[in-house]
């Protein structure tokens, strides 16, 4: 998950407390200019033994070797040290010196990025922003919810949380989404979504082609798919409906659909486009 906002809007608190919710083992990592790879993934180091004759070279493991892991500001490092994450996103591992260290499951990474300063930052390349299921824009609390916020001291701790489930419990829960049936109708529709989304699809209508560089790809209708089957089961249905692949449409493509010139010159952005497709992409037809 991406999690872009503001500073001061309790991303990484959310992060903190989520990982207390799930009871996982956490690993915060402030992403810097001066951040290496080998500060994520570990490094092999020279180590003698207790006779101090024989020397090997020992693999310490980095913070990337946790359950939930928060890339705080992921945007403030070279893109050498964000490709670090890569392998361990995708595969589960990591390979150091040749050697390839398998994480242990549950493997959850979540990014936080702040929309306002740009200079000194190193966007983040679309194939790692693809990497990321979901992109989550946390905006300023209500007011209601800021003068509870300004009732508390700011000192005040995120504490008495208790895990709401084991960590061996958690796939099984993924096992659950992944078996959950969803109807040809819907898949359609998820897939139809996707593809409008790419200017040289012949799908695509003017207002893509006008204001799209690159749409979303296979990946997005995979996660589109899954964020749906989660969502019904959330709601107590037993599969999803047209209105979950709505409902989670902005969050899994926000990232995977790049505005081109024309949309930037004209303040047009990536969720209004969502917007477009989601008001103009009709239901498919049913079979007879």
């Amino acid at each position: 998950m991406l999690v872009i906002g503001v500073p001061g809007l309790a991303k990484t608190m959310m992060v903190k407390a989520l990982a207390e919710l799930l009871g996982w083992e956490f690993r915060r990592i402030q992403f810097t200019p001066d951040l290496m790879p080998a500060d994520i993934t570990g490094t092999e180091i020279l180590q003698s033994d207790e006779s101090g004759r024989r020397r090997d070279l020992i693999f310490h493991r980095g913070p990337i070797f946790a359950n939930l892991i928060l890339a705080d500001e992921i945007n403030r490092t070279p893109p050498k040290t964000q490709a670090a994450l890569l392998e361990a996103m995708q595969e589960l591992a990591v390979t150091v010196n040749g050697k390839t260290y398998h994480l242990d499951p549950p493997f959850i990474v979540v990014a936080t990025q702040n929309p306002i300063e740009q200079e000194g930052t190193y966007p983040l390349p679309e194939a790692q922003l693809d990497r990321f299921m979901l992109s989550i824009h946390v905006d300023y609390p209500a007011r209601t919810d800021e003068l509870a916020i300004a009732a508390r001291s700011i000192r005040s701790q995120s504490s008495g949380l208790s895990p709401l489930a084991k960590k061996e419990e958690f796939p099984q829960f993924t096992e659950v989404i992944d078996q959950t049936p969803i109807s040809r109708h819907v898949l359609e529709h998820a897939v139809a979504i996707t593809t409008a989304s790419r200017p040289k699809d012949p799908s695509s209508d003017e207002f893509i082609r006008k204001y799209v560089a690159w749409g979303a790809g296979p990946r997005a209708t995979q996660h589109l798919v899954t964020a749906a089957k989660a969502s019904a089961l959330l709601d107590g249905r037993p599969t999803p409906e047209l209105g979950d692949l709505n409902r989670i449409a902005a969050p899994v493509l926000r990232h995977r659909i790049i505005p081109n010139y024309n949309a930037l010159g004209e303040g047009i952005e990536a969720d209004a486009i969502i917007k477009h497709l989601l008001e103009n992409v009709g239901e498919p037809v049913a079979a007879a």
